[in-house]
């Protein structure tokens, strides 16, 4: 049987928010059925299309931009390189003009009230987060594929192998973090050198390291940009965006024009408990805020835990003195190294396993990639995960109004600061004293997610989402 192999960039994709199986994983499975019509030749013959959602994807699609994604999927742009500040003028576009251009190529009719159904009361069996496209053509034939949004953007297409990358024989293959300390130990090798060798099996370390800088450069312009933009979030719920203001009174005046320059700023904020405290908030906050306004994010698994491993890094850079690209590259693959192990052994995904699945494993992630960076052991990275995770048991993904928002973003800052507090317990710590491993917390977490209730797994039928009176407008 196939191993699943997860590299650094499975883990983190640029993407728009805000969702990343709501949003990026349906705009890739759109792009995937127009390269399927292309490759049959079906793409010039078509003259109608359908596009039907199922589970999650229909009860909470709306709010999380299932269809926005869907429709730019299906016209040929990319989550990567689309301006975002675009999507509005294309979508209404599309809705108002009811034509479509497939693959950028092909005009078609298209009626949304019509062509794009929501069918609320129908699951699929293999996966919550399902989509249905149909396409018919011009000699009376059709071409139909579901493909299925697996978390984290990875998308899996009904009868394919559920990983389309080339199976490629990697120095440490790793299932569980058991497999993981085997390979350290015998090794001698940090989580991060481990994950450097693997990642030598996919392309060479120049081609590695630049992807990973630009993966950190994307976080931190995503990061500053929320910082710096005022105002409320789309979607009805009329939230105002508070990084903004706690970005500007932490600052207390000082002057700044990049990046780097504001990196400096904060250090001159002090170190204070509570000013970290804060700054963190904001970091976690800013990123979260960018996601629910449909901004470029990095899926950190996912995005709507975007500003978890972020706003740790960020605090990593900022007061404990880590702003090289070498510790931060070893950061991102300490991260993305316990994020795979969860995904082979659980679920990345809400709509499978509630919010534990998302903050719970971005909370994991940050810890494991601080304690390494902090100078921890091999043993102690793992335990700061297990930590983290422990704390997150359970949590449910129950998002008001179907949007990304509340709790969402707030959630980030509690992961965020969960994630530093785990790093702490474990560099504190003997692990060989430790209770509890991180494959049991893995297990834990995966038979938690099975024994969850539906509705508290990212349907909007549960918890606050359905105790906070709201009022939303028509989509």
């Amino acid at each position: 049987m196939q191993r699943e192999q997860i590299s650094v960039f499975d883990m983190f994709k640029i993407g728009i928010g805000p969702s990343s199986s709501h949003t990026l994983g349906p705009w890739r499975a759109a792009q995937q059925f127009v390269a399927l019509l292309a490759e049959q030749g079906a793409l010039p013959l078509v003259v109608e299309l359908k596009v039907l959602l199922y589970g999650s994807l229909a009860k909470t699609g709306k709010g999380h931009g299932t269809d926005i994604a869907i429709l730019l999927g299906l016209s040929g742009d990319d989550p990567v390189t689309f301006e975002v500040d675009k999507i509005s003028s294309k979508i209404a576009e599309i809705t108002t003009g009811h034509k479509l251009m497939l693959g950028g190529i092909k005009e078609v009719s298209f009626h949304f009230d019509d062509d794009m159904l929501f069918l609320f009361t129908e699951s699929l069996p293999f996966h919550p987060n399902a989509v249905t496209f149909q396409a018919f053509l011009s000699n009376g034939k059709a071409v139909s594929a579901t493909f299925y949004s697996i978390g984290g953007g990875f998308v899996v297409k009904e009868g394919a192998n559920a990983s389309h990358k080339a199976e490629v024989d990697l120095p440490f293959p790793i299932d569980t973090a058991g497999d993981l300390l085997h390979w350290c130990l015998k090794t001698g090798l940090k989580i991060s050198e481990v994950v450097a060798e693997n990642e030598a099996a996919w392309r060479s370390e120049a081609d590695t390291r630049a992807g990973t800088l630009q993966i950190f450069k994307v976080m931190t312009e995503c990061m500053y940009r929320g910082c710096h933009t005022t105002g409320s979030l789309p979607g009805g719920l009329n939230v105002a965006r508070r990084a903004f203001a706690l970005n500007k009174r932490l600052m207390a005046g000082r002057s700044y024009s990049n990046y780097t320059e504001w990196v400096a700023a904060i250090r001159e904020t002090g170190n204070s408990f509570q000013n970290i405290l804060d700054w963190v908030s904001c970091f976690a906050l800013a990123v979260n805020e960018e996601n629910a306004s449909f901004g470029r994010v990095v899926t950190a698994p996912t995005n709507g835990a975007a500003g978890v491993i972020p706003a740790v890094l960020q605090y990593f850079i900022c007061y404990c003195d880590g702003f090289s690209e070498e510790r931060i590259i070893q950061f991102m693959f300490t991260a993305s190294e316990v994020g795979s192990i969860f995904k082979k052994g659980a679920t990345i995904s809400a709509a499978m396993g509630g919010c534990q699945a998302e903050i719970g494993v971005s909370s994991a992630m940050a810890a494991a990639a601080l304690t390494e960076v902090l100078g921890g052991s091999q043993r102690q990275v793992l335990m700061a995960a297990e930590i983290a995770m422990e704390h997150h048991l359970g949590l449910t993904c129950d998002p008001i109004g179907g949007l990304v928002q509340v709790p969402c973003i707030e959630r980030n800052t509690m992961g965020a600061i969960k994630a530093i507090t785990a790093t702490q317990l474990a560099l504190q710590s003997n692990p060989d004293k430790a209770k509890v491993s991180l494959d049991a917390v893995v297990r834990t977490m995966w038979q938690t997610a099975l024994d969850m209730n539906s509705k508290y797994k990212e349907t909007s039928d549960g918890g606050l989402a359905i105790n906070i009176p709201i009022s939303l407008p028509e989509c």
